[in-house]
């Protein structure tokens, strides 16, 4: 049965990459004709060959799997086809990095990625807001800016997985190149500003999936649990977050937050309100201590107002920069603490120009810088938080996560859930069984039963 399933999807996938390739082609054959008195031939563009190469390594994939998929088990024929993205994904290093971000995207969202059927370790499960996640590492926002590869991105395994920024209006952000990486350095320059298709075009997408999934629910003749806790999300197996932002044009951020609220809540499993993208002016002043304090205060009205089942409104999060001063964090704690805010992400990218990226001359680039050399920064702010915070409020720790042994840094730096984004474009869906094994093991190495046991531990 597996054989023929895993055929079957080696079949389909073929078919799709042929009808790809046949478009390029015939219009290769329109050009061609329409320039027969010219007896010099134009060499196809270099992108071309770019685009022929992942092609034809998919193909062999295929084949390679098709062939595979018929002498294993569903779970370990899941397993190759992540390590058979080692092939591919360093071939998206050739492309523009903002048109492989978009194929990747794509790609996701037609389900043409592995899905994870390998069970998590148990030692990585926990609760949190009176959800179970599978296991702590998420995706960030910024990868699945309009919510198009949700239920593609879960299925790679990820504990949970962040959407957005998603603006009240659609808008295209700043122009192009916006996007620059530093390969050596494992890190990338973004300064993208909140490109975005807009909350309808988000809440339609998010709705139709919520809508299937209730449906599932229905039809479904599984035994259901009286465990008080939720398992799984609104999106499915995994855990949804919703990151809003603003307009760059607009006079009013706290009427866009609130706008994306009423708009947006009621698909996510959790909310997030980001004030601290160092490409939209004037965003980051909102962490100040009056403008943060007046902010949350609207945006929980705005949540708490509309009508909740017995699950309650989704918990609200605010993502801050790492480049805050300790009278910022004080102030931030403060206010956090005061309002009962349930979350804080820590952190956006950087602003700043750590030196081990110094000398490559694209850290000149205008924007904010993630990756690698954001860890150090960001772990040190995410402690001082959890101080500060006295271990009361979740945090999420996010900022140059690469593997399971960062994630466990992040951990016992008082971060309950990890995020990453940039480790993922580089390193590609098989980075994600990897991290969490790695995590699995450096958990059991020192003696720790949980993630909840580890949590902060570098703070005690």
């Amino acid at each position: 049965m597996t054989g023929r399933i895993g055929l079957r999807f080696m079949k389909e996938c073929l078919n799709q990459k042929l009808k790809s390739i046949a478009a390029p082609i015939a219009t290769t054959r329109h050009y061609t004709s329409s320039s027969s008195s010219s007896t010099v031939k134009p060499n196809p563009p270099h992108s071309s060959r770019k685009g022929r190469l992942l092609t034809g390594t998919t193909i062999g994939l295929v084949i390679a799997g098709g062939a595979y998929a018929s002498t294993v088990d569903e779970a370990t024929f899941g397993g190759w086809l992540f390590n058979a993205t080692k092939v591919v994904n360093p071939l998206f290093a050739l492309l523009d990095p903002e048109v492989a971000h978009r194929l990747a995207v794509s790609a996701a969202a037609r389900g043409w990625v592995p899905r994870e059927k390998r069970p998590d370790h148990q030692i990585l499960g926990l609760e949190v807001w009176g959800r179970r996640f599978s296991n702590p590492i998420g995706l960030s926002a910024g990868f699945d800016k309009n919510a198009e590869a949700v239920e593609g991105l879960l299925g790679l395994g990820f504990g949970f997985v962040e959407v957005g920024s998603v603006t009240p209006i659609p808008q295209e952000g700043n122009p192009k190149p916006r996007m620059f990486r530093l390969r050596d350095q494992g890190a990338i320059i973004n300064r993208c500003g909140f490109n975005s298709e807009g909350i309808v075009a988000v809440a339609k997408r998010l709705g139709a999936q919520h809508g299937k999934r209730k449906l599932d629910e229905t039809s479904s003749t599984s035994i259901s649990s009286n465990d008080d806790v939720k398992h799984g999300g609104k999106a499915g197996p995994g855990i949804l977050g919703v990151n809003i932002g603003k307009n760059k044009s607009s006079e009013d951020a706290a009427a866009d937050y609130v706008q994306g609220v009423h708009t947006l809540s009621q698909y996510a499993d959790y909310l997030v309100i980001n004030i601290s993208s160092p490409n939209t002016p004037g965003l980051r002043q909102l962490q100040g201590r009056k403008q943060l304090k007046d902010l949350v205060k609207k945006v929980q009205a705005a949540r708490d107002e509309m009508q909740w089942g017995e699950e309650g409104p989704p918990p609200l999060l605010v993502k801050i920069a790492p480049d805050l001063s300790k009278q910022d964090l004080e102030d931030i704690a403060a206010v956090a603490l005061a309002l009962r805010l349930d979350g804080l992400i820590i952190s956006n990218t950087t602003i700043s120009r750590p030196e081990v990226v110094q000398s490559n001359p694209v850290s000149k680039e205008t924007g904010g810088l993630s990756g690698k050399p954001l860890f150090t920064l960001s772990t040190n702010i995410l402690k001082d938080m959890y101080i500060l915070t006295k271990g009361k409020i979740p945090l999420i720790g996010c900022g140059g996560v690469s593997s399971g042994e960062d994630a466990y840094k992040k951990i016992r730096a008082g971060a309950t859930l990890v995020q990453l984004y940039t480790a993922f474009a580089y390193g590609g869906p098989a980075l994600i069984p990897q991290i969490k094994a790695e995590l699995a093991q450096c958990l059991e190495r020192d003696g720790f039963k949980s993630v909840y046991e580890a949590v902060g531990a570098d703070c005690r």
